[in-house]
């Protein structure tokens, strides 16, 4: 390798970095945006969509969407992983838009609310499968030096796009009901990620091979195991991951009940729920070069202990000024958190089983969609949706202090 040049007898000279590789990077950056629009046609309009049309009763069975969603997204990330070693990024890419295009059809024609929960199963697997491949892709073609940055690019342009999606189908939903004007933007995002991908991305696996070595990979079993339990590092990544979508899933499904029963109009709701993934989408740029430059623990366990924070304080609110000021807060608890974790989990993986142990760690991470949706239903159908929500404040606070005992510094020197 010479000024981040790497060259193969099999192949033409392939380069390491942003700069290097700005055109592909820049495509793969908006292809997940629109695989983060995806989430955001939901987070405003699906939970009241339940209450409002199907009038279900009860948040454990409101909730049953994103558990839906968190089980087959977790399920997909590890398949997508696996494969993405063996066959290449951008087939797992393709087929997750392919698992997608049907999502916002169903959830504009579902006659019942098994229709949803079978949209949310497929809208799982599309992000898990699209959304892990443009994250392994983006760390193939930066190399080692940038990864806290590459992955704050990649998450911002994700959740931002959840965050505007958000907005403007709440804003949508206010003006033309809750189906469904709202999902048609689901369905234009769909038609142009399948198109890019096929048309304009290219494939990324040989930027990996090259950076290897010649190392071997290691059989999937043992990165399984060594991801999840044996590696201290890694293990307290996929532990603070789950966490961190733990409180996320509790976000999606629980807060905009809890606003709309203190009278929150739809549209005040869709502020409060694109603030956060705003801030959080905007906040992971800087957040993720910051921990190129101090490392990637500190930020993490900052962060989960801010999002704490917020959460008790959401749980205690009442008004829409201290909501929008918590939500924000918890936007830049995940943001520190975010990208930090998977720029973690890309340090300490050898670059011949890094997507299998990206898979595996976002396994983990995205099972805490499924774990925070029936965890906060079960509390809240007993205790109230307040205390559900400060149940979730004390398990991320306990998770940051995991962090802090058991992960090492991993950031490379």
């Amino acid at each position: 390798m010479t000024n981040g040049r790497v060259t193969s007898p099999s192949t033409a000279p392939l380069r390491f970095g942003l700069r290097a590789n700005a055109g592909q990077f820049a495509l793969l950056v908006g292809v997940n945006g629109l695989v983060g629009g995806m989430i955001g046609q939901e987070r405003t309009v699906l939970p009241l969509l339940a209450d409002e049309v199907f009038g279900l009763t009860g948040f454990t069975v409101i909730l049953t969407f994103v558990v839906a969603f968190g089980v087959s997204k977790a399920l997909a990330n590890l398949a997508a992983g696996a494969f993405a070693d063996r066959y290449g990024r951008k087939p797992v890419l393709v087929a997750g838009w392919l698992f997608g295009l049907p999502v916002p059809l169903l959830l504009i024609w579902a006659p019942a609310w098994s229709w949803v929960i079978l949209a949310n199963a497929l809208l799982g697997v599309n992000q898990g499968l699209a959304w892990s491949s443009t994250v392994i892709m983006k760390i193939d073609l930066v190399g080692p030096a940038r990864r806290g940055l590459a992955m704050g690019l990649n998450e911002a342009a994700g959740y931002g796009a959840v965050a505007v999606t958000a907005l403007a189908t709440g804003f949508i939903a206010a003006q033309a009901g809750l189906r469904p004007a709202p999902f048609l933007l689901g369905l234009a995002y769909a038609g142009l990620g399948l198109g890019a991908s096929v048309l304009f991305v290219h494939e990324t696996r040989d930027h990996a091979r090259l950076e290897a070595g010649g190392a071997a990979s290691l059989p999937w079993r043992s990165v399984f195991v060594r991801t999840s339990f044996r590696d201290r590092s890694l293990s307290a990544a996929a532990q603070a991951g789950l966490v961190n979508n733990l409180n996320d899933g509790m976000a999606w499904g629980l807060l905009p009940l809890l606003y709309a029963s203190h009278g929150l109009a739809v549209g005040a709701i869709g502020v409060l729920a694109a603030t956060y993934p705003a801030v959080w989408g905007l906040g992971q740029i800087a957040m993720g070069t910051l921990s190129d430059r101090i490392g990637r623990k500190r930020l993490i366990v900052a962060g989960l202990l801010l999002q704490a924070v917020a959460i008790g304080w959401i749980a205690i609110a009442s008004t829409f000024e201290a909501w929008l000021l918590a939500a924000a807060i918890l936007g830049l608890g995940t943001a520190m958190v975010y990208p930090t974790l998977l720029a973690a989990v890309a340090d300490v993986a050898e670059p011949a089983w890094r997507g299998a142990a990206i898979g595996v760690y976002r396994l983990w991470r995205d099972l805490g969609f499924a774990v925070g949706a029936v965890v906060a239903g079960l509390i809240a159908d007993r205790a109230g949706i307040p205390f559900a929500v400060g149940v979730i404040a004390g398990l991320t606070a306990l998770s940051g202090l995991v962090v802090l005992v058991r992960m090492g510094e991993t950031r490379p020197i």
